[in-house]
């Protein structure tokens, strides 16, 4: 996401996190798949300008094992984000995959956006995100790649709608950078995410803690999450799970999930 830039009922959340063991194959050590290489089961595009399940130009889609994101079918990417949400809302567990950027940016993608993606935690439901709205208020582990020199960090911490606590504070500015290496190329990275509900949140690429922050919550200024916002509770302590299209091709791939 740009600029450095869910509200889940009690039952209904705790009947999701309920069945999360059941609805995909359990791998090893208490992970579970939640992409089964062949399709999109269990997936929900939502792009901004379209309704909720409109797949516009086949942005999101399934290859040789992996999702990819493109933009063959735009003729201009015309601020069309999108996010690809998984059906189960989470609160305490550790997420981790694989990505990498391929290609070239869509036509007229913003520049921020060349090599830029990102997963949404701790997001809105996406029924409750407007036909118009760019990102789901959420927690935003962005992921960047690197240019021909020069450093980009990547498992940055963007937070649209949202603020965290980083170091005893309240931290409201839009994006964070982490202390990660620069990643140039096509090259595969591995992201790991450990959420515990309202308590500690940590980035981790290619094994290493490029960043860590708590309590993330719902920022009473903007005007997405105030929508959201019930008898001025401002914590969110779980939500959906979505991955980005920004108008730069990406792949992901071995994305599971850990309960904790």
């Amino acid at each position: 996401m740009r600029r450095l830039p869910l509200v889940f009922g009690p039952i209904l959340f705790a009947a999701g996190l309920g069945l999360a063991g059941f609805e995909h194959h359990q791998s090893e050590q208490g992970w579970i798949k939640l992409f089964n290489g062949k399709d999109l089961k269990g997936w929900t595009p939502k792009i901004k300008g379209y309704a909720l399940g409109e797949n516009f130009g086949n942005t999101f889609r399934v290859k040789d094992g992996v999702i990819q994101v493109g933009y063959e079918a735009y003729d201009k990417f015309d601020g069309r984000f999108g996010h690809l949400y998984h059906e189960t809302p989470r609160s305490n567990y550790i997420f981790r995959m694989e990505y990498r950027f391929t290609g070239e940016q869509a036509k007229e993608g913003p520049g921020w956006a060349w090599r830029n993606s990102g997963v949404m935690i701790h997001g809105q439901t996406p029924e409750s995100i407007g036909k118009d709205q760019d990102f789901p208020v959420s927690a935003e582990v962005q992921i960047l790649g690197g240019g021909p020199s020069g450093e980009r960090h990547t498992g940055n911490l963007c937070t649209p709608g949202t603020n965290v606590v980083m170091n005893g504070k309240i931290l409201t500015q839009h994006c964070t950078e982490s202390n990660s290496e620069t990643y140039r190329g096509d090259q595969w990275v591995k992201l790991e995410i450990e959420v515990h509900g309202n308590g500690k949140v940590i980035h981790r690429i290619n094994g290493k803690e490029v960043i860590t922050y708590s309590e993330i919550q719902y920022d009473p200024n903007d005007a997405d999450a105030k929508k959201l916002i019930k008898n001025d509770k401002l914590a969110i302590s779980g939500g959906s799970i979505s991955l980005q299209s920004e108008s730069h091709p990406v792949e992901f791939r071995n994305i599971e999930i850990k309960p904790l």
